[in-house]
């Protein structure tokens, strides 16, 4: 499973390491996605809607964000 490592990546920076991880995955691809951006919040789950892509769960341990996110057909 990739791991993509955003932690105190600002806005929109997560985001666009997310979509990058996710074009090279093969569809069904599950990617963990770790931020701290209190903006990620509300940007990350945005984007997947509008691309396509699955969040299967979010957790938030201490100050981080755990998105555990599965890549669409896109």
């Amino acid at each position: 499973m990739t791991v993509i490592d955003a932690t105190y990546l600002k806005c929109p920076l997560p985001v666009l390491r997310l979509r990058k991880a996710l074009e090279a995955e093969a569809p069904g691809a599950v990617l963990e996605l770790i931020t701290t951006d209190p903006v990620a919040v509300v940007d990350i789950p945005h984007f997947c809607h509008a691309a396509g892509h699955e969040i299967m769960a979010q957790l938030e341990k201490g100050h981080a964000h755990h998105w555990m996110i599965r890549a669409g057909g896109t």
